[in-house]
């Protein structure tokens, strides 16, 4: 009777022969067991079989190697720390670049455009102008040499609301026209803060049109950036302040009889001290302007045309369209005569009305020299530029419209707390509340 027969006369089932006791003796191979069968081969790296190391423990299994720069090669004890800024403090950790907790600054950061990106998905209609300004502050903002953690963007309601969620700084979506006052508070107390300010010409010009005069008279050191595109396009469709009149919208089904908002005139006439205008079809432009603008010490108000197409799609055609953008729009530099049309026209303000008027420069009576001077601190000047805006006969100025520098509103606030922190004795709240000023109102 064979091994593989048992007493009763039934045969065992033939195993394979690698688990077969028929191989080698279990004397000779020490993984087989005393049954016969054979234990599992362990890959060449964990096997027994190869020189004993000082990674491998003595059951003839091997450690796993560590990364390089980890291994036992480099430091004492086998381990090697991970690179880091040098620093003489060593107590805390180090945070990522751009989050400069450890002393980092936008500068020695290196930022680009996506250490400002989010993982939010973005959700502007496809093809939305409100894409290509999100665009140009994320690539402009590495090279402002601000520190990230105190770049802060807040906003109102509409579809520029939304934009917080996509810049991976510090954001505040607040309420309808309610951005500037936010702006103000945060601004005031904590004025180290790069505060910007996101709004639309419904959020702004409508229910936020007393705030945005306001943060405007008081030259809060901020940055607002109005999206005009001229309609309502968050709540589908209905007319804007901006919308032109006759409007044809879901709100006016006979047409708007409103007359429409100036951004510009309206930020000129509150007394801002940096007035612009740019637009979404020339990004080259925009980032030029919104570096000005943060440049400036004050309040800059930046007036963006921002195509909605789909509700008011071509709304500003005319400034963007290749075969009428150089008769329809007045590019402004400072010290640089008005002209357009590829120097083919210019405009000149009359000296007996003191209403602009447009020059021929070609084959005429009048020249280059003619032409009125740019000057961005003229605010009479910049006053007639904005008026620009309500003849179509005349072409609608983009660029730096007014700058003035002047103290800002935080400064002044901070500087009156410190002089009555140094002047005033230490306050006693109780004699505040009972002084001179209170009295009782009999039973």
């Amino acid at each position: 009777m064979s091994d593989n027969d048992s007493q009763d006369g039934t045969k065992k089932p033939d195993l394979p022969p690698s688990l077969s006791g028929g191989g080698e003796s279990s004397a000779e191979n020490e993984s087989n067991d005393s049954d016969g069968t054979k234990k599992p081969d362990l890959p060449p790296s964990l096997s027994g079989e190869e020189e004993a190391s000082s990674s491998s423990s003595e059951s003839g299994t091997k450690k796993p190697d560590l990364p390089p720069g980890l291994s036992g090669d480099d430091g004492e004890g086998g381990t090697k720390p991970p690179a880091g800024p040098e620093s003489e403090d060593d107590s805390g950790p180090t945070l990522p670049p751009g989050f400069g907790g450890d002393g980092a600054t936008a500068d020695d950061s290196e930022l680009t455009r996506k250490d400002f990106q989010t993982d939010q998905e973005v959700r502007w209609c496809p093809g939305c102008g409100d894409y290509v300004v999100l665009a140009q502050v994320q690539r402009l903002l590495p090279d402002l040499d601000v520190d990230k953690e105190k770049i802060v963007f807040v906003s109102g309601i509409g579809c520029a609301g939304r934009f917080p969620y996509y810049m991976n700084t510090y954001g505040f979506h607040s309420i309808h026209g309610r951005a500037p006052a936010f702006a103000t508070g945060l601004k005031t107390s904590n004025p180290e803060l790069d505060v910007w300010i996101v709004t639309g010409d419904g959020d702004a010009l409508s229910i936020g049109g007393n705030h945005l005069i306001h943060v405007l008279r008081r030259n809060l050191d901020t940055q607002i950036l109005l999206f005009n595109n001229e309609i309502y396009g968050l709540t589908k469709g209905q007319y804007s302040p901006t919308s032109e009149q006759g409007k044809v919208t879901k709100s006016t089904p006979h047409g708007s009889v409103d007359r429409p908002v100036n951004p510009v005139g309206l930020a000129l006439g509150a007394d801002a001290s940096f007035v612009a205008r740019t637009v979404d079809k020339d990004p080259n432009h925009m980032t030029d302007t919104l570096k000005a603008a943060h440049a400036h010490q004050g309040t800059a108000f930046v007036e963006i045309y921002q195509n909605c197409h789909v509700f008011n799609d071509g709304a500003f055609a005319e400034f963007t369209d290749k075969d009428t953008k150089p008769i329809r729009t007045l590019q402004l530099e400072d010290g640089e005569p008005l002209v357009f049309d590829k120097g083919r026209k210019g405009v000149r303000v009359d000296p007996v009305s003191l209403q602009p008027e447009v020059l021929s420069l070609e084959n005429s009576e009048y020249g280059v020299s003619d032409c009125h001077v740019h000057d961005t601190s003229n605010a009479n000047l910049a006053r007639i530029l904005g008026e620009l805006f309500w003849d179509p006969d005349l072409p609608r100025p983009f660029g730096i419209i007014y700058q003035d520098e002047r103290p800002t509103y935080e400064a002044q606030v901070q500087a009156q707390v410190e002089q009555a922190m140094e002047d005033d004795e230490p306050s006693d709240l109780e004699g505040l509340l009972h002084g001179n000023d209170t009295w009782t109102v009999g039973e």
